[in-house]
């Protein structure tokens, strides 16, 4: 048996070709949903993409709570109160970049690597519908990040003692942040799955891209120490405000006097996000082929 018999290629070509009435409304869900298990078990069955886009933030985050927990607490208070760990400041900056690597850098490097090894193209010739092919895509996306923010979360409470939100509206507000962030990283991704040329630049093109925007964006630096140009920049893209609005649901209320503005902004945060959404459904929609041009 040859390596392309297990290819999402063919798993989803049979599957398509099984359907009782291929590209009907029931037939196009079925496929997309048994396109879920494939792309789940193929992500987790690579362990470099497990490891750079799914364990990279709690490998982050345990390495600057450790390397800065002599330093002492952050954001003391003039009566001594107020303060919080390294491990806890820096736990909404990885929340936010966990996003931006499962839906943008592990999907645009992944629709990459299919388009150059050819396997969109096998697809297109295939009965199964871009929706099918893409609510398998999302499912995985969706899956994986919620999986990693729970892991993420219950890895700085039980390690590093991180005391957790205990008002609902918090938790409301990290549901609508979850949901913004990861539509518009996926869609964002898809976009980006069209500069590489190859599946070997893949990387090469993608990685920088998104190192830059966790840099500048709050998430290995306080955001607070950046110049304020810098940071201007920064809020041009969507890691800055998804960033703003895990500080808003993990730290004190007072950090707020951090941010540039002196206030969380949260409608700012929901404005900005659902531009960069909408951005990314537009180019993922004019970009996205299932084979690269010439």
């Amino acid at each position: 048996m040859s390596t392309h018999d297990t290819t999402p290629a063919q798993s989803l070509k049979r599957q398509a070709q099984a359907d009782a009435v291929p590209g009907t409304l029931p037939g196009i869900l079925r496929t997309g949903f048994a396109n879920i298990g494939f792309e789940l078990r193929g992500y987790f069955r690579t362990p470099d993409a497990v490891f750079f886009t799914f364990l990279f933030p709690l490998v982050m985050l345990g390495i600057f709570g450790v390397a800065f927990e002599s330093q002492g607490d952050v954001g003391v208070l003039e009566d001594g109160t107020g303060g919080i760990s390294m491990a806890a400041y820096y736990l909404p900056g990885m929340a936010a970049a966990g996003l931006l690597l499962i839906g943008m850098q592990n999907l645009a490097t992944d629709i990459a690597r299919e388009r150059s090894d050819g396997w969109l193209r096998r697809l297109g010739g295939t009965p199964l519908s871009p929706v099918s092919y893409f609510i398998g895509k999302i499912g995985m996306i969706l899956v994986t990040a919620l999986a990693q923010l729970a892991l993420l979360v219950a890895f700085a409470a039980v390690a590093f003692q991180v005391e957790l939100p205990t008002e609902p509206e918090q938790w409301l507000r990290l549901a609508w942040l979850f949901a913004f962030g990861i539509v518009a990283m996926a869609l964002l991704g898809v976009a980006l799955s069209a500069l590489p040329r190859s599946s070997r630049s893949a990387t090469a093109v993608i990685l920088p891209i998104v190192l830059l925007l966790q840099f500048i964006s709050g998430v290995y630096l306080q955001f607070s120490m950046l110049p304020e140009w810098l940071q201007q920049v920064a809020s041009l893209f969507p890691l800055k405000w998804l960033a703003q609005g895990m500080r808003s649901v993990f730290l004190p209320d007072h950090f707020k006097a951090l941010e540039l503005s002196g206030s969380w902004d949260l409608s700012l945060v929901a404005l900005n996000l659902g531009i960069w959404l909408v951005v990314g459904l537009v180019l993922s929609l004019v970009t996205f082929r299932w084979q690269r041009r010439s």
